[in-house]
């Protein structure tokens, strides 16, 4: 007969646990990525059967059975009608519940803050929009603005139904704890705006990224990046940034200040940028910078505190020094856009931000010539270059998405 030590039979007891302990957690671990799988498949290609999710997840029959029951009972999924199978019974379609909770996304923008509410199925449910007091807002302003904004929208709505607020913000966005924004265009260093709103009585979960990232977010689940596995979705308001995507995947970089494509050089010692260097271009082609140049060549001009009605007027003027320096503007955009592809060698390039928008509307073209100019042939002839499709509001849409992208991962509140 063999026999033990204590020791060893210690030993061996606390090793039984660990294993047991070890295959609790991979069960966990499983059960929570088919739980992530499955809702993910119904947010963005529901209605789906049961069936359907079967055979897009690769996951058994019993599996998707098991698992959507789970959905179900919780409200985090709902049924959704049904269609006539094979020869068998209907099968039943399945949906994200929209009315599981509700989202809020803000674009605290370099000319306004604008709060928006959202359902699950990221419907629209109300929306504020209020101008900057300055160019340079206090922090506590801004703060003291989405508050105000967050309160509007969500009217009687029950906090506990709040799955999160995003908020795009412009600069580079520090995800410490706290988190920081760092944004020198508008006089911030540091600026713990989580702090400010917690303070201000927000509960919900807090989620802030750069604006342009969540431009960038937006455009690819719903808009003009959807299905392109590496692209560039790059804004132009007051500000120009971009998002990188590489491989289904944000770029980043060291300390998430990567996609910072308007501070990127274009004239040696050129035009004074905001940010303090010299000739990024940012300085030419961002709002403040087209209306500068505009005006050095009409000093008459008499700009107003609305800089989307000021582009608007010049592109609408018609005269030779307007069509001068949007001329100008569009090859620097264009220049701009050659520069990414052969950095990134992108699939697609996406134009997005208001000013970008009102620009390529007309420009277009232009700005692809000038792309395709300053671009290596071999990589340009492989991508192209689309107009964002979401519109003005896609920041604050692509900052309710954060929120949901934890649901997601999640597969339960954050």
């Amino acid at each position: 007969m063999t026999r033990f030590t204590d020791k060893q039979q210690s030993g061996e007891g606390h090793a039984a646990v660990v294993r047991i302990e070890v295959e609790r957690a991979t069960t966990r671990d499983m059960r929570r990525r088919n739980r992530s799988t499955l809702l993910s498949e119904l947010f963005f290609r529901g209605p789906l059967s049961r069936h359907d999710l079967s055979r897009i997840t690769g996951l058994s029959a019993a599996t998707a059975s098991s698992v959507t029951g789970e959905l179900l009972q919780e409200h985090l999924i709902v049924e959704a009608g049904q269609i006539e199978s094979d020869g068998g019974r209907p099968r039943v379609l399945l949906r994200v519940n929209p009315d599981f909770g509700r989202l809020v996304g803000a674009d605290v923008g370099e000319t306004g803050v604008k709060v928006e509410l959202f359902d699950l199925s990221m419907t629209r449910l109300a929306a504020v929009d209020e101008p900057l007091p300055s160019s340079r807002p206090a922090p506590e302003a801004v703060a003291g603005q989405l508050l105000a904004g967050i309160r509007e929208v969500l009217g009687d709505t029950d906090p506990a139904d709040v799955i999160g607020v995003g908020i795009g913000v412009p600069g580079t966005v520090e995800q410490s704890d706290p988190v920081r924004v760092h944004a020198p265009t508008i006089g911030w260093r540091g600026t713990s705006l989580d702090g400010l709103l917690r303070d201000g009585g927000v509960t919900a979960p807090l989620f802030f990224e750069n604006g342009a990232k969540s431009l960038g977010q937006a455009e690819m689940w719903f808009g003009a990046g959807r299905g392109a596995a590496n692209a560039v979705i790059v804004l132009v308001g007051s500000g120009v940034g971009a998002a990188v995507i590489t491989n289904g995947t944000l770029y980043r970089g060291a300390s998430s200040s990567a996609g910072e494509w308007g501070h990127t050089t274009v004239v040696y010692r050129g035009r004074q940028c905001r940010c303090g260097a010299r000739g990024c271009l940012e300085a030419y082609v961002g709002a403040e910078g087209i209306l500068d140049r505009y005006q050095q060549v009409n000093p008459g001009l008499v700009r107003s505190a609305d800089e989307l009605a000021d582009v608007a007027a010049l592109i609408a003027a018609g005269t030779p020094e307007a069509e001068g320096i949007l001329a100008e503007t569009a090859g620097m955009l264009g220049a701009g856009i050659g520069n990414l592809v052969n950095l990134f060698n992108p699939e697609r390039v996406v134009l997005g931000g208001w000013a970008g928008l009102a620009l390529g509307a007309r420009f277009l073209p232009q700005i692809r010539a000038a792309a395709g100019e300053q671009a290596l042939e071999h990589p340009f002839g492989q991508v192209s270059i689309e107009l964002c499709e979401l519109g003005p509001d896609a920041v604050a849409f692509g900052a309710a998405t954060l929120p949901m992208a934890e649901l997601l991962r999640r597969a339960s509140r954050p």
